[in-house]
């Protein structure tokens, strides 16, 4: 055996399908959510007989599923039938009514958008769609700067079934009264995967991302273990692309733990949780959960009004449970005492 035998040569690389470690990447079958397929399904199937479907507010922490089962569900509607639009838009990439009119106007087919105004984007979008029928799949819908497009559809589309995707379920509270009263939407939630789902995504990823036998066994394993930990499937998938270039930088054959180690330190930069996709005020309540962490929430809120916080302290309580909800802060709640019922918050801690 040469000494240079387990060295990587030329352009080699240790991935051989690099897709399959971006989240967004579909596989042929979505383990582990073939439950909440069949009930977005569900909600789907009366557009086939020209009736009006379910909508829903999908909601729960990042990194569990939601968007894949939504885009899965209608990638199989694409499948089954011409007859329904399938329109799936982000509302953080696409934020305003008329960027998602656009995005519309292209799904169903009508590329002529340039110089259209946002009414006459609404008009060509009517026409088409009232045509047969249409799911439409609204992403990230907490981060849409004005929710005008949403209440077009309700109003003006026929036959529709409407998906909103969010981590916050708080989120619905502060809905316009006009189109949550047009909405009236089903709640849904995801829950996080277990230890033993992880595990089994996780390996249905490396198998679809890499060769046999380029994993060290106890490597996988921690990767399996930090992504159970942060009960954030993105993470995983991070972890192992960063450990396989590592491991390539080194033009090393096999992946190994000194090359999750240092991937596991670079996931603090990895955007999973960006605070940077929090609105202002809320950034401010998470700088005074970070500089005052394991106070009372009473307290926490004089620290946040110190800092120029300008919120009431209901609506404080509302943005920190949704900050909760968005695993950027942990919430402990203590029952009794001599003091009572309190709540102590946080900061999440992500140190490994």
């Amino acid at each position: 055996m040469g000494l240079f035998d387990d060295v990587l040569k030329g352009n080699e690389s240790l991935i051989k399908n690099e897709d399959a470690l971006d989240y967004e990447f579909l596989p042929k079958l979505l383990p582990y959510r073939e439950q909440e397929q069949r009930y977005l399904a569900a909600c789907i199937k009366p557009l086939f007989q020209k009736r009006s479907g379910r909508n829903l507010l999908i909601h729960g922490p990042p990194g569990i599923g939601k968007t894949a089962a939504a885009r899965f569900v209608l990638r199989d509607l694409e499948e089954e039938t011409d007859d329904i639009h399938a329109v799936y838009v982000n509302c953080w990439q696409k934020n305003t009514t008329y960027k998602v009119l656009l995005e519309v106007c292209d799904q169903v087919g009508y590329k002529f958008t340039q110089n259209k105004k946002t009414t006459e984007l609404m008009d060509v979008a009517q026409r088409i769609i009232n045509k047969s029928a249409a799911v439409f799949v609204f992403d990230e819908i907490d981060k849409a700067e004005d929710f005008d497009f949403l209440y077009f559809v309700l109003e003006e589309v026929y036959h529709k079934a409407v998906f909103l995707l969010t981590n916050y379920r708080s989120w619905l509270v502060e809905l316009d009264e006009r189109i949550k009263s047009r909405l009236t939407p089903e709640l849904v939630e995801f829950k996080q995967y277990n230890a033993a789902e992880t595990k089994g995504i996780m390996e249905e990823r490396r198998d679809y991302a890499f060769p046999d036998g380029v994993w060290d066994e106890k490597a996988f394993a921690s990767v399996v273990q930090k992504t159970a930990q942060l009960k954030d499937i993105r993470s995983g998938l991070f972890l192992m692309r960063e450990a396989a270039l590592q491991a390539e930088e080194r033009s090393e054959k096999r992946i190994g733990e000194s090359h999750v180690i240092v991937a596991v330190k670079k996931l603090d930069d990895f955007t999973v949780k960006n605070s940077a996709e929090l609105a202002a005020d809320e950034q401010l309540i998470l700088q005074a959960v970070k500089e005052h962490s394991g106070s009372k929430i009473g307290d926490l809120f004089k620290h946040y009004q110190k800092q120029g916080g300008a919120a009431s302290y209901k609506t404080f309580q509302r943005k920190i449970k949704k900050l909760e909800e968005g695993k950027f802060i942990d919430v402990e709640k203590t029952m009794g005492g001599a003091e009572g019922n309190t709540t102590i918050v946080n900061r999440k801690l992500t140190d490994f």
